[in-house]
C-alpha cells in the first residue's frame, strides 16, 4: 500500500507522525458511536433556532434580510447560497455575517463582533435557508469576486510562517487522506468545506464557522492568524467554497464536525 509522507516542516509543527486513513481509525469507538448519535440529532440544532429568534428580533426577520440585499424572500436561499459575494452597498466581497452587521449598524443597533457567539448562531440560521440548494458562487460576476478568488488561491497555496507551511501543506492531493493529530486531513472539495459551515465541533462543544475553523487551523500550523471577516480570510472562503461547488457538494448546515 502506498505510503505518503507530509513534509518535514508539517511533521515537525505538529510533532507527530502519520499513517494511511485505512490503516488507522481517526476516532476510539465510543467518539464514532457520539458522532453517530449526533448525525440524528446535531445539537447545533438548538443554535440554528436561536438564530432564527435573533434574526427575528433584532433586525427583522428574513423579509428584512432580503429588502437589505435588494432580492425577495423567494429568491433568498439560491441567493444565499452566492456567499461570499460582492455587496455595492458594502463596497467589498463580504460574508453574510458582515451582511447583518451592516444591516445592525443601519438600523442603530449594537453592532455584534464576528466572534461573538450570537452572530454565529445568526450566520447558522441564515446559512440553513440555503439547505439543499447548491453553492452558485460566480467568480467571474464582477471583478471584485475575480479578485477575492484570486487572493484566495494565494492564502491557500503560499506558505507563511517560520516553517513555511500553507492550507495546501495539508490538503493537496498527495497529503490527503493521511492520519494528523488523529484526524484524517481531508479534500476540502469533497467533504464540502464551504457547504457545511457553521458546525458544531464535538472537540469544542459548541458551535463555529468556517473562519473560526480556518484560523483554528493557523493556530495549530503556528502561522500568523488572519481576522475575521478581512479582506483575505474572505478570499480564502470564496475559494475553499468553490471547491465545494465544484464538487457538487449541497448546501447542508448545520454540519457536525469532529
Amino acid at each position: 500500500m502506498k505510503r505518503v509522507i507530509l513534509p518535514l516542516a508539517l511533521l515537525v509543527t505538529m510533532g507527530t507522525a502519520t499513517v494511511n486513513a485505512s490503516e488507522q481509525f481517526a476516532m476510539s469507538d465510543a467518539d464514532r458511536a457520539m458522532y453517530k448519535e449526533m448525525l440524528e440529532n446535531n445539537p447545533a440544532d438548538i443554535y440554528v433556532e436561536e438564530g432564527g429568534e435573533l434574526l427575528e428580533e433584532t433586525l427583522g426577520g428574513e423579509a428584512a434580510l432580503a429588502k437589505f440585499l435588494g432580492v425577495s424572500e423567494d429568491e433568498l436561499p439560491k441567493y444565499i447560497a452566492g456567499f461570499p459575494r460582492y455587496i455595492e452597498k458594502l463596497g467589498n466581497v463580504v460574508g453574510v455575517d458582515q451582511v447583518m452587521q451592516a444591516m445592525q449598524v443601519e438600523q442603530g443597533k449594537e453592532k455584534w463582533e464576528l466572534k461573538d457567539e450570537r452572530m454565529f448562531s445568526m450566520l447558522a440560521y441564515v446559512k440553513s435557508l440555503a439547505n439543499e440548494e447548491q453553492l452558485n458562487i460566480d467568480i467571474n460576476a464582477d471583478e471584485h469576486i475575480k479578485e477575492a478568488y484570486a487572493l484566495g488561491k494565494v492564502v491557500y497555496e503560499t506558505p507563511r510562517g517560520g516553517r513555511g507551511l500553507s492550507c495546501k501543506s495539508c490538503h493537496s492531493p498527495d497529503i490527503v487522506g493521511q492520519i494528523l493529530r488523529t484526524q484524517p486531513l481531508p479534500d476540502l472539495g469533497a467533504e464540502g468545506a464551504g457547504a457545511t459551515w457553521p458546525a458544531y465541533r464535538m472537540t469544542k462543544s459548541s458551535l463555529r464557522t468556517l473562519q473560526r475553523r480556518f484560523q483554528g487551523c493557523m493556530n495549530n500550523a503556528l502561522l500568523a492568524v488572519i481576522p475575521l471577516g478581512s479582506k483575505e480570510m474572505n478570499a480564502l472562503e470564496v475559494y475553499i467554497s468553490k471547491m465545494a461547488q465544484d464538487s457538487k457538494q449541497p448546501i447542508a448546515i448545520p454540519g457536525l464536525k469532529r
